[in-house]
């Protein structure tokens, strides 16, 4: 190669690296921002967040109290994690067979109300160890937990 390509070559190449971290830096900026944004927006929607104004210590135990119901419903959450991928299976199927379906799904929310159960007595138990303004804090938890977007925007007028 001459002095002429290999610098066009180093100048093409510079170019396109200057593009390429500008569009990896572009990206990870809009990822950060906008991660940012919807972590400030929406409040904490899982379960083991409505004790989160709870002490310290209280919160541990309402932890350790949710992984022992998870442990404990180990299997009817697989067996409805399997349901639920039955039933995509069976309607990817050329030809629909309605009851097989219906019959999967029965069987999926068994699974899915057996574990809800585990997990709702879990919450009770704990609930029976707290003051009244503990339990005051866990409930609003538990409704900070509920609320739903869609059902905030629909009670707007």
């Amino acid at each position: 190669m001459n002095d002429v390509s290999l610098r066009r070559w180093l100048i093409a190449s510079l170019v396109l690296n200057v593009f390429i971290v500008g569009a990896v830096a572009g990206g990870a900026a809009r990822w950060w921002f906008t991660e940012r944004s919807v972590a400030a927006a929406e409040p904490s929607r899982g379960l083991r967040h409505a004790a989160d104004d709870l002490p310290a210590e209280q919160r541990r135990s309402f932890l350790v109290g949710l992984r022992n119901a998870r442990r404990a419903v180990a299997e009817p959450l697989q067996a409805a994690r399997e349901g639920r991928q039955e039933v995509l299976r069976l309607l990817r199927e050329p030809r629909f067979e309605a009851d097989a379906v219906a019959q999967t799904l029965a069987r999926t929310r068994a699974a899915d109300m057996a574990a809800r159960e585990r997990f709702e007595a879990a919450v009770v138990d704990f609930a029976t160890t707290l003051s009244p303004p503990d339990r005051q804090k866990l409930a609003d938890g538990l409704a900070r937990r509920a609320q739903t977007p869609s059902a905030a925007s629909s009670s707007r007028p």
